[in-house]
């Protein structure tokens, strides 16, 4: 007797005797996996008092009544358990857990809160930006006390940092790029950085400002009133220099840098 292609419902034949019998198999089938909730995904046997109609997704290594069902759907159903082969693309709701999974084609996965491969809010996320978000705020409140963001890298030679973009084109970076030194760092174009101020790692943070040779010291109308830089050829010495909004002096005697 042929069956259906997705579902493997059974088709009434031809002249076929019985027909309430694959009729209401069918419908059995309908019962079992559509809308598809489940009790439970953790038991390898059997509950022992089911109620007709609880669902399971059988674990792995199974016994008993469900040995060799492994990851299928398992439904109590006039006293006998029969199972479904799940399909990619099938959805089912974990009950216990509170939580959607999906079969991928090989098992069972996260499909909303565990082991997601990808989470955009308003928007798509890719595999570079697994987690995409478009919002007018993100907020991470406490629960308790306080509260962390955390960015973890694999080694001190990695980066661990926030990313300032316009039009997706980088001008501002905070963080450890490439030593463990925190570093605030500037763009014009987002491919060159200008770093205005390390926190030097190795020296219990202590700040550092950039450092420059008189020729190439930025224009101080443009670097600011108050601006800072190190002059490593500076007359009378290295020393560290600021702006007054029109020329570079020297921090010790107020002298204009030259």
């Amino acid at each position: 007797m042929a069956n259906s292609t997705h579902l493997d419902m059974p088709f009434i034949e031809a002249a076929q005797a019985q027909k309430h019998v694959t009729h209401n198999g069918a419908l059995q089938v309908l019962d079992a996996v559509v809308m598809l909730s489940v009790l439970d995904r953790d038991l390898t046997t059997p509950p022992g008092s089911p109620s007709d109609g609880d669902r399971y997704l059988v674990a792995a290594s199974a016994a008993g009544a469900w040995s060799g069902q492994d990851g299928k759907v398992a439904v109590w159903q006039d006293g006998v358990w029969t199972f479904h082969t799940p399909r990619e693309g099938w959805l089912a709701w974990i009950a216990d857990e509170d939580i959607f999974l999906i079969f991928n084609g090989a098992g069972w996965t996260g499909g909303a809160t565990q082991n997601a491969l990808l989470l955009g809010v308003n928007t798509t996320a890719d595999a570079t930006n697994r987690l995409a978000v478009a919002s007018s705020a993100v907020l991470f409140n406490h629960a308790g006390d306080s509260v962390q963001v955390k960015l973890n890298r694999s080694g001190s030679g990695d980066n661990a940092s926030f990313l300032f973009q316009t039009g997706f084109s980088g001008r501002a970076e905070i963080g450890c790029v490439g030593n463990d030194d925190f570093a605030f760092k500037t763009s014009p174009d987002g491919s060159t950085f200008h770093t205005g101020l390390t926190l030097v790692n190795g020296a219990n943070g202590v700040p550092r400002v950039p450092s420059f040779t008189v020729a190439g010291l930025p224009n101080a109308a443009t670097a600011g009133a108050g601006a800072l830089a190190y002059v490593t050829d500076a007359s009378g010495g290295a020393v560290l220099a600021f702006s007054d909004g029109a020329v570079w002096r020297r921090c010790d005697d107020s002298a204009a840098v030259s």
